[in-house]
């Protein structure tokens, strides 16, 4: 039997309090002209720029509605609110109200999107799945996230993000999970926050709209893991709490044993008492902390854990989460680009580090500043060198102002790795393949705004030169 439209003219219009123009049905919920799908509804958000001037570039891509706050229509389908951004929240909240599905939601300082990718790839190979798109996780995303979810939904993994104080439990309240977990408490958006257990208090309002006996999952090596479970209690008293990533326990998921050639990893993780085996193609122990997480949560839903164990396997990270590609040189050979680039923190900088430690060949670590660390960004920034040394890089190139503290801090403790500190992504990118060789393995990591993406962008590129004429000879 066919699915029922996502959304009919009248069940917005009910939802949102909005007055409908036309009799329409729509499948999906879009804010960009650019990835719109023909037939979907488009959200004429205001954020960075206003979607208002773009509802005819939605109409021209297919758009079968328009959701606006004044009448740009020009007889043309939509639904007319006050506000779109509250009224995309009602919109996401009566989505909630009809589904019947098992809804988790994640948050934490590190790998809450990797996760998410994880819970979303299980929950797909179980059934009817949704899942948060990219990092849509914000003010705007997550109601986003809501108003994309079909009736029919069997499990959802929603992802919720902050930058300051009091964003996560309005967010919460939203999806009220039957699941909800943290990842890890590590400096980020400390400048926003103020301090580590600012961080933690935040994140544990993941907390705030758990169901009634519902469950949530803590990690109990984090330093803040009896902060987080009394105020998940607080939160929600008839709590069931799981953790993950310490010893093995009737209600805790527990890695029991990591190898990798370089290339791949293979992991054993008990799973409430039944030890599976996973393999990811992606390199470093984090990973491991990461699927324990993942399918602890799964098991929670009603997935075996040797179901959830075979869903998994085979996963490798979304692009710029440490995704690992081969490239080509001008000169000849290939080196393998390490594309961490989405984001980073010092606890994610770390991990990243000792994934590239594992991989063969000579290292090169490419890294920009970490945004939002606050007055202790010198240090943290310093604090790296350790991590680099282990690894044994042979090359740092460190781009943007806080970088030049790490670079100093290299060049006091070990004067035989090559260190160059540049002002930006551009210069970094060609310091990087002038001195690539061979068989070098590359780690690109910084906060967004520091724009190392451009680096993986600029080597990308200079594969596909490379590639050219061999391409042309062969053909």
């Amino acid at each position: 039997m066919a699915d029922s439209p996502l959304w009919t003219s009248a069940e917005a219009a009910a939802a949102t309090g909005g007055k409908a123009h036309g009799d329409w049905a729509i499948n999906g919920v879009s804010i960009d002209t650019r990835s719109i799908a023909p037939g979907d509804l488009f959200v004429a958000l205001k954020d960075a720029r206003d979607g208002h001037d773009f509802v005819d570039n939605a109409f021209a891509a297919g758009a079968g509605a328009a959701f606006v706050s004044r009448d740009v229509l020009a007889g043309r389908p939509g639904l007319v609110v006050d506000d779109v951004l509250p009224a995309l929240e009602r919109l996401g909240l009566a989505a909630r109200a009809r589904t019947s599905a098992t809804c988790a939601a994640i948050t934490g300082s590190v790998g809450k999107t990797s996760v998410k990718e994880m819970l979303a790839r299980i929950f797909r190979a179980a059934g009817r799945a949704h899942w948060s798109d990219k990092s849509f996780n914000n003010h705007w995303g997550v109601p986003l996230t809501l108003a994309r979810m079909a009736r029919e939904t069997e499990r959802a993994i929603f992802e919720i993000g902050m930058n300051t104080p009091g964003e996560i439990a309005p967010r919460s309240a939203m999806v009220r999970p039957h699941l909800a977990m943290i990842t890890r408490i590590a400096p980020a958006h400390l400048q926003g926050m103020g301090s580590l257990e600012g961080v933690a208090d935040e994140k544990s309002q993941i907390f705030a709209g758990l169901v009634p006996g519902g469950s949530a999952i803590l990690p109990i090596k984090d330093y803040f893991f009896e902060r987080l479970k009394r105020r998940a209690l607080e939160l929600q008293p008839t709590a069931e709490v799981f953790t993950y990533g310490g010893a093995r326990e009737k209600h805790a998921a527990s890695p029991v044993a990591y190898e990798t050639d370089g290339y791949t990893s293979r992991i054993a993780i008990d799973v409430m008492g039944e030890e599976v085996t996973v393999s990811l193609d992606a390199v470093g122990e984090h990973w491991a902390a990461n699927a324990a997480l993942a399918l602890i949560a799964a098991a929670i839903t009603g997935i075996a854990p040797r179901h959830a164990a075979e869903a998994l396997s085979g996963y490798a990270p979304p692009a710029g989460r440490g995704t690992a590609e081969t490239l080509a040189l001008l000169q000849g050979g290939e080196v393998t680009l390490v594309d961490d680039a989405y984001n980073a923190n010092p606890e994610s900088m770390r991990a990243a580090i000792e994934g590239l430690a594992r991989r063969p060949g000579r290292k090169i670590v490419a890294l920009g500043e970490m945004r939002e660390l606050g007055e202790g960004s010198a240090a943290l920034h310093a604090g790296l060198a350790g991590a680099i040394l282990s690894a044994k890089a042979s090359v740092a190139v460190l781009s943007g102002e806080e970088m030049k503290h790490l670079a100093d801090e290299l060049r006091a403790r070990d004067a035989s790795i090559r260190v160059v500190h540049v002002t930006g992504p551009a210069e970094a990118a060609e310091v990087v393949k002038s001195w690539l060789e061979p068989g070098d393995v590359v780690l690109i990591k910084g906060s967004n705004a520091s724009g190392m993406a451009r680096v993986g962008s600029a080597l990308r590129q200079m594969s596909q030169t490379a590639a050219g004429p061999q391409k042309a000879s062969g053909a």
